[in-house]
């Protein structure tokens, strides 16, 4: 399965919106439970959350369930919230062969936010 960072980024917002910081089942429109689990898995790894793994043996992928945002979690959330800054982001990396990492995203766009501020 390949990283859909679009999916990262819902997963993020999504956990962010908790009324009580504990983030739960997360449903996204137009993905499948396997995709959820796999990217709640990648937003844990890269250290924006914490969660707890749910995969079991007749899984067919893994299945991570985000507790809460890290801080770094919430950084990210604020520096992708707007459509604006995101689609401007992730305009400059859509053409580059074989994609970029999460990293590199996150750098663009605390740098599109920076120059927001004249930084």
């Amino acid at each position: 399965m390949k990283r859909d960072l679009n999916l990262i980024r819902k997963l993020v917002l999504a956990a962010e919106d908790s009324p009580t910081g504990f983030a739960g089942d997360i449903e996204v429109d137009g993905y499948t439970a396997e995709q959820i689990g796999y990217h709640g898995y990648l937003v844990v790894d890269s250290g924006l959350a914490e969660g707890v793994e749910f995969t079991s043996h007749g899984d067919t992928s893994p299945y991570w369930r985000i507790s809460h945002l890290t801080s770094a979690g919430h950084d990210f959330a604020d520096a992708a919230r707007s459509d604006t800054t995101w689609n401007k982001a992730t305009g400059m990396i859509k053409d580059k062969a074989g994609g970029v990492t999460l990293e590199i995203l996150k750098q663009l766009l605390s740098a599109i936010v920076k120059s927001q501020f004249g930084l």
